[in-house]
């Protein structure tokens, strides 16, 4: 059921009564979901046009809005199955904050370049979010530990 041309899940239920409040939400809170994004370029790639392909994703979040809030590069890796008769891609991953409407020309950029092979973007439910924040903070205090041994 619409109200006022919004689903009413996206709106507070104290405020689902009040006509008024609903609209006036709905200008001051843009609605961030927490998204993670992973996507594997093309292994005949050098290693400046890996970086340059990263940034032009990173670049397109940031311009649109988003926060970004983590990336990682997990380097060439050995793929599954062969994909367009290649075995290995780099892999990139994107931890990010948006509005729901990037998503759709997020992926449409994917589509159009020829680099990426394939993607996979999902929106985090509370859970993800806390084991990606344990995961991230894991690999902080390993890299202080590593640093302190050396």
């Amino acid at each position: 059921m619409r109200l006022s041309g919004v689903l009413k899940k996206n709106v507070p239920l104290h405020l689902l009564k009040k006509r008024k409040k609903i609209s006036y939400y709905l200008k001051t809170k843009p609605m961030l979901n927490h998204y993670e994004t992973v996507f594997i370029m093309t292994p005949v790639l050098s290693d400046e046009q890996m970086k340059e392909t990263v940034k032009k994703f990173e670049n397109y979040l940031c311009d649109k809005g988003a926060e970004i809030i983590h990336q990682e590069s997990w380097g060439l890796r050995k793929l599954e199955y062969p994909i367009a008769k290649k075995t290995s891609g780099f892999y990139q991953l994107f931890e990010f904050k948006s509005e729901p409407q990037i998503i759709k020309d997020f992926e449409l950029q994917y589509r159009r370049d020829e680099k990426i092979m394939r993607y996979l973007t999902v929106a985090l439910d509370k859970d993800a979010i806390a084991y990606s924040e344990k995961r991230r903070n894991l690999k902080k205090e390993k890299q202080q530990t590593e640093e302190k041994e050396k």
